[in-house]
């Protein structure tokens, strides 16, 4: 099983994120360019991968596509993948102000 958790965020920006999150769970992110993606922040280790993606990304025609659409008032989302439920990690990323819980997936 995977646990899949999508959190988003409309006040704090992506570089406000990776530091709040690393100093709640204590990870180190690294800054990752893609194509598709845009600019992201990747922290993971065997046990989890926490992700944090501006949701505004670049598109092909100029114009900013939404990484999740079905999310669009999230200027930044925060994405944790774990293979199973963690709920300290969850309890601590709940106590971040401005972030929102959006959705809830197990694989």
């Amino acid at each position: 099983m995977t646990d899949h958790h999508t959190y988003g965020t409309r006040t704090l920006t992506s570089d406000d994120l990776v530091r709040l999150v690393s100093d709640c769970l204590g990870l180190v992110f690294t800054e990752r360019d893609s194509y598709y993606r845009g600019i992201y922040h990747l922290a993971g280790s065997p046990n989890r991968r926490v992700e944090i993606q501006p949701n505004p990304i670049p598109g092909d025609d100029g114009e900013d596509d939404l990484y999740a659409p079905e999310h669009p008032s999230a200027k930044v989302l925060l994405l944790t993948t774990t293979p199973v439920a963690d709920p300290v990690m969850q309890t601590r990323l709940g106590s971040i102000e401005g972030l929102i819980h959006l959705n809830h997936e197990t694989s």
